[in-house]
This record gives C-alpha cells, sequence and structure tokens, in this order.
C-alpha cells in the first residue's frame, strides 16, 4: 500500500460543510413538516431558511473551485468498467472481490459515483434549491404590499422540494455504507479527514512523494 495525496483541503471543507448542513436541513425540515419536535415550529423555519441560504453559499464557492481548478473533469461519465462497478456493488464486495477501478488524484470517482453525483450536481440539488428558493420567497414584502408569485400553489413546490429532499437523504444513506467499505472500515473516513487515500501499488508503479 501507498498513499497518495487525493483530497484538498477545499474539497475536504466542502465535503463535511455540505454534509453538516445536509444533516441540519433534514432534521429542521422534518420539524416543519411535524415528523419531529426539536426547536419548535418557528424556530425550525427561521434555522432552515438560514441553513438553505448558507448551503447555497457553499455551491457557489465550490462550483468556482471546480471550474477554476478544473476538478469538473472528476464527474464526467464514462462506460469503462461501469459493468464491473456495478458488479462488484452487487456480488464481488461480498466476495473479498477486488476493486475494478482504481482511485488517484485524477480520478477519484468510480463510473457508477460518477453519474451519481453529476445527476445530484445537475438535477436533484438544482430543483431543490429552487423549489426552496420559490417556497422562501413566493410572497415578498414591497413598499405599500404583498407581493405573491403567479403560482397555482406551493402544494406540487413543497411536493418537489420533499421528494428532492428524500433522494438526498436516500443517497446520503448510501454514502455512509459505502464509507465503509475501503480497504479497512475506517480508510475512507480517514482519507476525507486527512486527505491521503492508501492506493493498492503495482510491482512497476512509481512511488509519489507527499506533497508539503
Amino acid at each position: 500500500m501507498r498513499q497518495e495525496y487525493v483530497y484538498q483541503a477545499f474539497n475536504r471543507f466542502w465535503h463535511w460543510a455540505q454534509s453538516a448542513l445536509i444533516l441540519f436541513l433534514a432534521v429542521t425540515g422534518f420539524e416543519i413538516h411535524g415528523s419531529l419536535r426539536f426547536f419548535g415550529f418557528a424556530q425550525a423555519v427561521k434555522y432552515h431558511s438560514a441553513a438553505a441560504i448558507a448551503f447555497l453559499v457553499l455551491v457557489v464557492f465550490a462550483i468556482f473551485w471546480h471550474f477554476t481548478t478544473g476538478q469538473w473533469r472528476q464527474y464526467l461519465p464514462t462506460l469503462t468498467n461501469l459493468r464491473a462497478q456495478a458488479d462488484y456493488y452487487l456480488f464481488g464486495i461480498f466476495r473479498n472481490a477486488p476493486h475494478p477501478t482504481r482511485k488517484s488524484a485524477l480520478s477519484k470517482l468510480n463510473p457508477l459515483q460518477r453519474l451519481v453525483y453529476l445527476g445530484l450536481k445537475l438535477m436533484v440539488i438544482p430543483v431543490l434549491a429552487l423549489s426552496g428558493l420559490l417556497y422562501m420567497f413566493y410572497r415578498y414584502p414591497q413598499r405599500f404590499d404583498v407581493v405573491a408569485l403567479k403560482m397555482d400553489g406551493l402544494r406540487t413546490v413543497a411536493l418537489i422540494h420533499t421528494t428532492g429532499a428524500f433522494l438526498v437523504l436516500a443517497f446520503l444513506i448510501a454514502h455512509l455504507y459505502l464509507i465503509t467499505t475501503g480497504t479497512t472500515l475506517t480508510s475512507n473516513l480517514k482519507a476525507m479527514i486527512t486527505g491521503y487515500e492508501e492506493i493498492k501499488d503495482d510491482a512497476n508503479a512509481a512511488h509519489e512523494p507527499r506533497p508539503q
């Protein structure tokens, strides 16, 4: 095994900040729906709105980082090893089979992860953000009146927003499980803390120096 610096500092900050905000949004969202009682309805709405704004600010910085560093290429879909990766998750992982793809700084995501992450970033997150903003600002104060956006009702917007939220939660649950499927139970978690990923080395693989 050798160690390779895969996750840069902002990558790790963005990952943990996003995770914390998603969990907080889930808790306050469930309370707004009446499924939990923790902060109280009024405070839950206030905290949910504040966390949503923080999440959008984080998304803006993340988009800027992805395009200025070229990290957006990590999400380009590929058919190479796609079937092998699906077979590994369905069957191979339970037979202790070798992982079909090799992780590196230039290729952090396997083919299935690329598809899932791309769908989240291009479809689920934008729909979730837009529906949330519509729900937050469908009525907004003007100088002499309160103006409402021309929508038939908020029920559809709320259903779309809730569906998107459950999709993100489903991804989070799957993500938590896949964290445990590294070379050890905690190796993937450790990599997202330190930035260094343990990589199985070949006899002919060059050993790269640790960045300063």
